[in-house]
């Protein structure tokens, strides 16, 4: 009996020194519908890696417009959490504002951090002023979703690889009786559509501090959508409303994220999808914009402790086996080589939906912050000025470029 007393003893001491050791961490970030299952997936090998961090997730951030604001009020109330996922686009404020903290300090003690192949050109958006302030956690571009039973019934064999070419796919389904033939993500978050039309002609949305609303990239871009919206008949559609639509095989094609894949994937009715490269105006795309988020660091605890523990959990879902679990679970690519070249050897070639958005890796543009404290509101001015398009209440582009231009210039740091 006094063996048996002692051992429990020492489990129970043993107990309580563990649990004194835990280090508890707060982690939020954005999308459930997309990342749930990532980091559902992720923690065991977190845990049995680093059994004394107990990772606690905050509710998550609606869109990333939604985390970015939610951050700078948390910031203001003291309330932040340790490690935050935020859109590539929206980093540049959270550094500026001294939120988000550099990570060179941790880098420098990772003697194995470079090879841990992060891509240069995937790193490089989360570098200000030679700093890493963010790790990118997962990389998408846009792509196009396609429902192949409907286009067959319609006579349609071949994808298409401009946007003259989707709206004669368009009549074609019309003539055949579909009645929502697209939907195109004029709504997803940060202008990214607008910016991949922006960039499809190589021009950028920002170029020395200006929005370049006023120029005749800006023009093509607006008339490119009304001549999709108006000839495709499309659907105004919430976003989420459009993916599950799509999903169940009610329209024909759709052109969004590819991070939305995994999603349509586990929703799929019964018919076959096929992804194709984003289409171009006239020509190939020049370039797209780079969708997707990072992990920040916004801990103001005093403990290093909690300092190490935020970094342990930022370095392990960004590189290696966690990144690989974005690609598994989601349409994202990971930005890090040994999740692409080792991890998933095989899984594009097992998964050729997913390796639509690697192909076009070469056309990768940064997803452009809009100046000031005021980008999210020219966000919202965008937005704005789209979605009067697809209603029908604005049809003189060259008017709406004008009223657009002049709103975001006002909100611009330098009037």
């Amino acid at each position: 009996m006094k063996t048996t007393l002692t051992a429990m003893a020492l489990a129970l001491s043993a107990t309580a020194v563990l649990a004194e050791d835990t280090v508890i961490i707060e982690f939020a970030y954005p999308y459930s519908h997309l990342f749930d299952v990532t980091y559902e997936a992720m923690m065991p090998a977190f845990q049995e890696a680093h059994p004394n961090i107990e990772v606690k997730f905050r509710a998550t951030y609606e869109s990333y417009e939604d985390g970015t604001n939610t951050i700078l009020r948390e910031a203001v109330s003291g309330n932040l959490p340790d490690v935050t996922m935020q859109g590539l686009n929206r980093q540049q404020i959270l550094v500026e504002k001294g939120i988000a903290k550099s990570l060179e300090p941790f880098i420098a003690k990772e003697a194995d951090f470079a090879k841990d192949g992060y891509h240069d050109a995937m790193l490089s958006l989360s570098t200000f002023d030679s700093n890493v302030h963010g790790l990118p956690f997962s990389v998408s571009l846009p792509v196009g979703y396609y429902n192949m039973d409907i286009l067959k019934d319609a006579g349609i064999e071949e994808l298409p690889t401009t946007w003259n070419e989707v709206i004669g796919m368009c009549e074609t389904m019309k003539a055949n009786g579909v009645d929502n033939p697209i939907f195109w993500g004029w709504n997803i978050t940060g202008n990214w559509f607008m910016q991949a039309l922006m960039w499809s002609q190589d021009k950028a949305i920002v170029d020395n501090g200006r929005v370049t609303l006023d120029s005749p990239e800006a023009l093509a871009a607006l008339e490119q959508m009304q001549e999709i919206f108006t000839k495709c008949d499309m659907q105004n559609l919430e976003w989420k409303a459009a993916l599950s639509s799509f999903s169940v095989g009610e329209i024909g094609m759709m052109f969004w994220s590819t991070s939305a894949l995994g999603s349509v994937e586990r929703s799929q009715g019964d018919f076959e999808l096929v992804t194709s490269p984003f289409p171009g105006m006239g020509d190939t795309p020049k370039g797209l914009p780079a969708g997707g988020n990072a992990a920040m660091l916004t801990s103001t605890a005093d403990d290093p402790r909690v300092q190490d523990a935020a970094w342990a959990w930022l370095k392990f879902i960004t590189s290696g086996e966690g990144a690989a679990e974005v690609a598994k679970t989601t349409g994202y690519m990971p930005p890090n080589k040994a999740a692409n070249e080792v991890i998933l050897a095989d899984f594009y070639e097992q998964n050729p939906n997913k390796q639509t958005a690697v192909d076009q890796l070469p056309l990768l543009r940064d997803w452009l912050a809009y100046p000031g404290d005021n980008g999210l509101a020219i966000t919202q001015v965008i937005y704005d000025g789209i979605e009067r398009i697809v209603t029908g209440d604005a049809t003189d582009m060259k008017e709406l470029q004008q009223e657009m231009a002049e709103e975001a210039a006002d909100l611009l740091p330098n009037g």
